[in-house]
């Protein structure tokens, strides 16, 4: 059994590291089989000495990032973990820089891991995003954020935000009101969105004034989009010709971002997905970035990581069904 006494914080920094009821400090003491204790000298550090050093990387993470003004979440500390089993504690230093922008409620929003910051960085380089990966990624919230961002700092006029309404045919019939009025359930979660950063006031002056168009992707047939900031949400269940028809709509002045989760296509089972096609399509073409998160980037509960990761784990084990044997001219299973 070794110890270490590793930093000599503040009284406040102590508070913010350890967390409510200790929890923050807890995880890391049960990640590593380690006791971690404040002396007047610092904090030591007691157990293995492999133990030791793992612990160290986490902790000293930890304190730069809750340095930054961020605050330090049980997905904080879940994260930094897996970054430092990974050997990647070096990477976490990108996320102590500025927030994205700040909600109406005063929140700042940042890219909380390094799949997000390297999504951001993306959005802010290409004129034309591709962001693929599974439920709880950020994908969608994190391109508002931008689309805000940009608003404010008067780069673009409009914020368009879209998502296809697979369901929005003979199944919406029986709904009442007009096509808008059944479309907007399937909006919803950019209306969350948007509601979240502008507040409830400042959303439905912009709304009203046409700064702000949250619509079903229908409505971009004919159009052209100049100086807008436009987000088209759960791609995948776009076909391939109205994703063509989407992308050629880009005017002059204009930011596409384009968020989907391949495993989560509503498409009828024989339809190929518009943004499977778009991946294959645009990959050679400069100013389109690709933006890959995965379950390392999931920030909801964490059984929502997990059940990611399950599943993943299960539809790799899974093999192709078997192409059908032919005897005397007819096919067989």
């Amino acid at each position: 059994m070794s110890e270490k006494i590793i930093l000599n914080l503040t009284s406040e920094q102590i508070s913010v590291l350890f967390g409510n009821f200790d929890e923050n400090i807890n995880k890391i003491q049960n990640e590593y089989n380690v006791s971690i204790v404040n002396r007047s000298e610092g904090l030591k550090i007691i157990g293995e000495p492999k133990n030791i050093e793992d612990a160290e990387k986490a902790v000293k993470a930890l304190v730069d990032i809750a340095s930054s003004g961020q605050n330090l979440s049980e997905q904080t500390v879940r994260y930094v973990t897996s970054m430092v089993a990974d050997g990647a504690e070096n990477q976490l230093s990108q996320l102590t820089g500025d927030g994205v922008c700040v909600t109406a409620g005063g929140k700042i929003v940042r890219p909380r891991t390094v799949g997000q910051k390297k999504y951001i960085e993306s959005i802010g380089q290409n004129t034309i995003v591709l962001g693929i990966g599974p439920a709880g990624t950020g994908k969608t919230y994190l391109a508002v954020a931008m689309a805000v961002k940009a608003f404010r700092n008067h780069e673009i006029k409009k914020i368009i935000l879209t998502r296809p309404a697979v369901e929005a045919g003979e199944k919406l019939g029986f709904l009442p009101g007009d096509l808008q009025d059944k479309v907007d359930p399937y909006l919803r979660p950019l209306y969350d969105a948007l509601f979240d950063m502008f507040g409830a006031e400042s959303f439905q002056r912009y709304m009203e004034k046409g700064i702000i168009e949250v619509a079903p992707l229908a409505y971009m047939r004919g159009r052209t989009l100049d100086e807008a900031f436009i987000i088209l949400d759960e791609a995948q269940n776009t076909t391939p010709a109205q994703m063509k028809m989407f992308l050629t709509r880009i005017g002059f002045g204009s930011k596409v971002i384009i968020t989907g989760d391949a495993s989560q296509k509503d498409l009828p089972r024989d339809t190929t997905s518009g943004l499977d096609v778009a991946m294959k399509v645009l990959k050679k073409i400069d100013d389109i970035g690709f933006c890959q998160l995965t379950s390392k980037d999931v920030v909801r509960h964490p059984l929502v990581q997990q059940i990611v990761q399950a599943y993943d784990a299960y539809e790799k084990k899974q093999k192709p069904e078997r192409p059908a044997r032919r005897r005397n001219g007819v096919n067989e299973r």
